[in-house]
C-alpha cells in the first residue's frame, strides 16, 4: 500500500483547520444548528480536534521536512499546536479561548501551506 502524497496530508490538515476556525467564529450559528447535540460545542470538541491535529501535523510536516529540509516550517506548526493546547487551559467559551484557538489553528494551517509550497520546489 503506497503512502498518500505529502501535499494531500497538508490539504486535509488545512481543511480541518478551516473547520476549526468556522467552529470558533460561528459558535452561535452552530449552537442553533446543533441544538439537539450540544456535544458539538462542548469543550471536549477542542480536545478531539487537538488529538486529530497532532498526528496529522506531525506526519505531514515531518514528511515535508524530510524532502525540503526547512525546519522553521515544522517549528511554526509545533507553535500552532502549543497554542491550540494552551487554549484548553482557559475557561470554555471565554474570548481568550476563542482567540487562542484561532491563533493556534491559523499558525498550524499557515505551516501546512508553507509545507505544500516548499514541497513544490523540493
Amino acid at each position: 500500500m503506497s503512502e498518500p502524497p505529502a501535499s494531500l496530508l497538508d490539504r486535509i490538515a488545512i481543511g480541518l483547520s478551516g473547520l476549526c476556525l468556522l467552529h470558533c467564529m460561528a459558535g452561535f450559528v452552530l449552537l442553533s444548528l446543533f441544538a439537539l447535540s450540544g456535544d458539538w460545542l462542548d469543550h471536549r470538541v477542542h480536545v478531539v480536534g487537538l488529538v486529530m491535529a497532532m498526528p496529522l501535523a506531525a506526519v505531514a510536516l515531518w514528511r515535508g521536512w524530510r524532502r525540503h529540509g526547512r525546519l522553521p516550517i515544522g517549528l511554526l506548526g509545533a507553535a500552532g499546536l502549543v497554542v491550540m493546547a494552551a487554549s484548553l487551559l482557559v475557561v470554555h467559551g471565554d474570548v481568550s479561548e476563542m482567540l487562542a484557538s484561532m491563533v493556534g489553528v491559523s499558525l498550524l494551517a499557515f505551516a501546512h501551506w508553507q509545507n505544500m509550497k516548499a514541497l513544490r520546489t523540493a
